[in-house]
């Protein structure tokens, strides 16, 4: 698997997305006919079957790949991005965020989450986009805490019902490392992260960040 860089076109979510990237005059030839031929592999839903919602206009796309349905670690990361999803959606960011997890097992933990879960349990969309698994998700000791926090958090809802507990044995495993992207309206790779460990992702603020500073930078293309 190969990395994406900023300024390369990034493999479509829909079909939707596809065509808008196929008519940009902004992207290159070689990058738009890559992603084209592998649109069919990479199309999404979002895990009560509806089709991704449409970006904003002018707006962007924050794509975050997560582990597997139930994984603490990003239960209590997406919990903080649905407390101020407004504040996203202002600032024009769809937000949409993969599992590699079957749908059955990813969908009870979309209850109170106002963003697009996608299951992806044969991980297309994550060799698409390069993304990543080791062993360091879990023994890179900055992780930690971090584990240790989001285990504080589900036992207590899982113990009352209010959550369920991860499959013993995941699909994917427990390995997967997380990434972030944020794809410009004609399909454009603005900027993109690889994690280094299970928590090593963007922030809210980040986020917020990097599309403020998008409005006032242009993306650099890449053929």
């Amino acid at each position: 698997m190969s990395r994406l860089r900023t300024g390369t076109t990034a493999p479509p979510l829909s079909p939707t997305d596809a065509t808008t990237t196929t008519t940009s005059a902004s992207a290159s030839a070689s990058a738009t006919a890559s992603a084209s031929a592998s649109a069919s592999a990479t199309d999404a839903v979002t895990v009560t079957g509806a089709p991704l919602p449409p970006v904003p206009a002018g707006g962007l796309t924050h794509l975050q790949f997560r582990r597997f349905a139930g994984c603490p670690i990003c239960n209590l990361h997406l919990r903080g991005f649905a407390v101020r999803h407004p504040e996203l959606r202002e600032a024009g960011v769809r937000e949409v965020v993969v599992f590699h997890s079957p749908a059955d097992e990813l969908r009870p933990y979309a209850d109170g989450l106002p963003f697009s879960l996608v299951a992806d349990p044969e991980q297309r969309l994550y060799r698409a986009y390069g993304v990543e698994r080791g062993a360091r998700a879990l023994l890179d000791p900055r992780v930690w805490p971090s584990i240790l926090r989001g285990v504080a958090r589900s036992i207590p809802l899982v113990l009352r019902g209010r959550e369920r507990p991860p499959a013993s044995r995941p699909l994917g495993g427990r390995l997967g490392l997380p990434a972030d992207f944020l794809l410009t309206a004609d399909g454009l790779v603005a900027a993109a992260h690889y994690g280094t460990h299970a928590a090593d992702h963007w922030s809210v603020d980040q986020v917020l960040a990097l599309a403020a500073g998008h409005r006032t930078a242009p993306v650099p293309q890449h053929g």
